[in-house]
């Protein structure tokens, strides 16, 4: 991090619960609780933190830790925090657009708070288009070049 922050690219770091490592993780669930099966994972958190801030990050997101912990790093570092499941003492918050949205039907992470539903009317939007088309509905003369 430090080599790419030296040539003058900047780094937002991400620590707590990585996606790309999730299943090295055990799936999707909170990094360094205080008990649990992680002995050392909030101290580990804690070095990460000031590791990633001592190497040049301008900030760093913390996902899937417990608040406590995220206010913790946020006190202690000198750049600023984006929480995405990390409790109200960020400086900053993330939420996925889709998550936001209620465009994923499947699985919604705890920590996201679905301000819409959306995945109903968009179903219902693309399904009338199939429809249309399938039907020589769509496209009519009003969409079509003349």
């Amino acid at each position: 991090m430090k080599a790419i922050v030296n040539v003058d690219i900047p780094v937002m770091a991400h620590i707590g619960l990585t996606p790309q490592s999730v299943h090295r993780m055990g799936g999707f669930k909170v990094q360094g609780k205080k008990s649990g099966r992680q002995p050392g994972a909030r101290e580990r958190l804690i070095e990460d933190a000031q590791a990633v801030a001592d190497a040049g990050a301008f900030a760093v997101v913390l996902e899937g830790v417990p608040m406590d912990l995220a206010h913790e790093i946020t006190e202690m570092l000198p750049i600023p925090t984006i929480g995405i499941g990390a409790g109200p003492y960020c400086d900053g918050q993330i939420l996925v657009i889709h998550d936001i949205l209620g465009l994923s039907e499947r699985y919604a992470p705890k920590f996201a708070k679905r301000y819409a539903d959306l995945q109903g009317v968009i179903s219902q939007a693309v399904n009338a288009y199939i429809s249309e088309v399938r039907g020589g509905a769509f496209p009519a003369d009003a969409q079509s070049f003349h």
